[in-house]
């Protein structure tokens, strides 16, 4: 079972550490084509943000959002293939951060075909999200195994 287990996190991790990867490769000096996509995203999520809880988003250069997810996904990933909550916290705080602002589908019109692709994709990070969840609670619910005391041998005479 601890095999079974094993291979489990290994293939979901996998989705997170590949992505990361290409984002790192793809990265350069202005964040890369991550970067690029992720900017006008942002915008539009600051200022909906700002203009529904009158709050402003501070500004900041948009590839160092781009490093902290490739960092969170790279690390995490690797931690999460060998059982680590830490791993599975940093996985779900990427997904909890980045996917409302990327997969944006609450911004288009529901017969618009980008609806369908961005709600698609939404869908599916939420269920990664749920996963990682169900892996920390679970982790968290677990006895922990206990070294049982052996008792003393009496001798008979």
């Amino acid at each position: 079972m601890a095999l079974v287990s094993f291979v489990g996190r290994v293939l979901f991790a996998s989705v997170f550490i590949l992505y990361a990867w290409q984002e790192f490769n793809e990265f350069g000096v202005d964040g890369g084509p991550a970067a690029i996509a992720l900017k006008s995203k942002f915008n539009v999520f600051s200022k909906s943000l700002t203009s529904h809880t009158g709050l402003e988003v501070p500004e900041f250069d948009i590839k160092y959002l781009v490093a902290a997810a490739v960092a969170f996904k790279g690390v995490g990933g690797l931690l999460f293939i060998f059982g680590s909550t830490i791993g599975a916290f940093l996985l779900a705080l990427q997904q909890v951060t980045v996917t409302p602002i990327l997969y944006d589908f609450y911004n288009y019109d529901t017969e618009k075909k980008e609806f369908g692709q961005l709600f698609s994709k939404f869908s599916q990070n939420l269920a990664l999200l749920g996963a990682l969840l169900f892996f920390i609670g679970m982790k968290n619910s677990s006895p922990r195994r206990q070294l049982k005391k052996k008792a003393p041998k009496t001798k008979t005479v």
